[in-house]
């Protein structure tokens, strides 16, 4: 019996009704399709636009740039297709979670669970400590100064000697957003789409100006020769480039996360998916296009190159612009990432894998108020104290994992529940999520090892919360449904 319930799939009838009204503590229905996009741009449109354009041209593809983002982009479009599917089938909270409970079963649930819980709360501590780093330089360029040694983690070394304590705006742009969002979806996706709107008006402002003083010889040859190290430019580094800027389209999962929340699900998450992934492909494209046309390639691999860009062009007064761009990218970021982090703790909770404090939800403001504080205070002191480098490291195999999932998630319900009506079906099936899952497979391969190591570390404490804890209490939530 005890090995059942390690495989024990969740009904999608019971699945369904909990998202029903009179099912359990609720949340609120209140966005639109429009409101998914602008979620899902703003979680996308952050650092990768302002930073790994030029890291990735300078170091992999040169100016064959724009074939990268194409091919991550296509990348992406595969597991896009298997989650609009499976937003609009399943609208609940969760989001790969809730998937996996019913196609693998409650063990695989849970691994998959906990597996969020880092991508979401890394990515944004991640997030945080680069809004901080832009920060600190825009208020330098006005002539303001921080305290060195409350703009870093501990240990780092400071330029004028000593080492820093902590990261206090890191920690500030976390709680702030906490707040905002135990106000209720409404406040914060206004919030998010008034960002998102300043922010693209910023990145279409760079491409129109910058078209127009493009030297086309600088995507001569489009295509560098392979410097006899594979990803180093030649079509290796075409595709190691893909790979790296892979991970700038990572934030259109947490649309998925907020289906339960929409007003009309089976309708407006797979627009929410599909068109956030369409706006921010055609995006990085045309800025990595412009960029590899205004600077030479081999110049690029800076912590800003846009800003660099407007200098080369003779428009350096915008480069502050481009920090406030850059700025407003980061926060709709780490909004959308603690946002979605919520809604997975709501999930395990309410099915009784997590304490049920983090399935409460407040009556005014119809979000679980209670899990976002505690995940803002968590995820403000991770941003203060851990190095970006290691957050960055631990976030890419996570999401590839969850990604993977995924496309094996709707190959399963096209076998074990095939007459259930799909308001949006993923369309040639199986190769599509057989294509999505050897992408995710191949790019984790490609990952360092100790990235590896610290995946299985945080699983293997995981499982031990889950044998511990979680599985008894979960057995007494179902015989209590039952």
């Amino acid at each position: 019996m005890a090995g059942d319930s390690l495989t024990l799939r969740k009904p999608l009838t019971a699945i369904l009704a909990e998202a029903e009204d009179g099912a359990g503590p609720r949340l609120g229905r209140s966005l639109s399709a429009v409101d998914l996009v602008a979620m899902g741009v703003g979680a996308t449109i952050g650092a990768g636009i302002f930073v790994i354009t030029g890291t990735a041209a300078a170091n992999h593809a040169g100016p064959g740039l724009p074939l990268s983002f194409v091919l991550g982009g296509l990348a992406c479009a595969l597991v896009a297709l298997c989650y609009a599917e499976l937003a609009a089938l399943v609208p609940a909270p969760g989001s790969t979670y809730t998937y996996a409970y019913a196609t693998l079963g409650e063990l695989c649930a849970w691994i998959i669970g906990w597996d969020l819980v880092l991508e979401f709360a890394v990515a944004a501590a991640t997030v945080a400590v680069g809004w901080s780093g832009y920060v600190r330089s825009l208020l330098a360029d006005l002539g303001l100064h921080l305290p060195a040694v409350l703009t870093a983690a501990p240990g780092t070394s400071l330029p004028g000697g000593g080492t820093a304590w902590f990261d206090l705006p890191a920690a500030a742009i976390v709680l702030g957003l906490t707040g905002l969002l135990m106000r209720g979806n409404r406040a914060s996706a206004r919030v998010n789409a008034a960002l998102v709107a300043i922010k693209l008006a910023i990145i279409l402002a760079f491409v129109g100006l910058g078209a127009a003083h493009v030297d086309p010889t600088l995507w001569s040859p489009l295509i560098p020769e392979n410097t006899g190290t594979f990803g180093e430019f030649g079509w290796s580094g075409i595709l190691r480039g893909a790979g790296v800027v892979f991970f700038a389209f990572l934030g259109f999962e947490t649309v998925s996360t907020a289906a339960a929340e929409t007003r009309h699900p089976q309708r407006d998450a797979p627009i929410g998916l599909l068109g956030s992934l369409a706006v921010t492909t055609v995006l990085y494209v045309a800025v990595a296009t412009i960029l590899t046309g205004l600077v030479p390639y081999r110049e690029l691999d800076v912590a800003d190159p846009i800003a660099k860009a407007m200098d080369v062009i003779g428009y350096g007064v915008l480069s502050v612009a481009i920090k406030v761009g850059a700025i407003l990218g980061l926060t709709t970021a780490a909004l959308t990432a603690l946002y979605g982090q919520a809604r997975v703790f709501y999930a395990m909770a309410r099915d009784g894998l997590l304490p049920p404090v983090f399935a409460r939800v407040h009556p005014g403001t119809r979000v679980p108020a209670a899990s976002q504080a505690v995940i803002g205070a968590g995820t403000a002191l991770i941003a203060a104290l851990v190095p970006i480098r290691i957050l960055g490291e631990l976030v890419s195999i996570g999401t590839l994992f969850a990604f993977g999932v995924i496309c094996a998630a709707v190959l399963i319900l096209r076998r074990t529940d095939p007459e259930r009506p799909r308001p949006f079906r993923a369309p040639w099936v199986p190769v599509v999520p057989i294509l999505g899952i050897l992408t995710c497979l191949a790019l984790m391969l490609g990952l360092p090892g100790d990235t590896w190591l610290r995946l299985a570390a945080w699983l293997g404490l995981g499982l031990v919360l889950y044998f511990a804890y979680g599985r008894r209490r979960a057995r007494r939530v179902r015989a209590g449904a039952a």
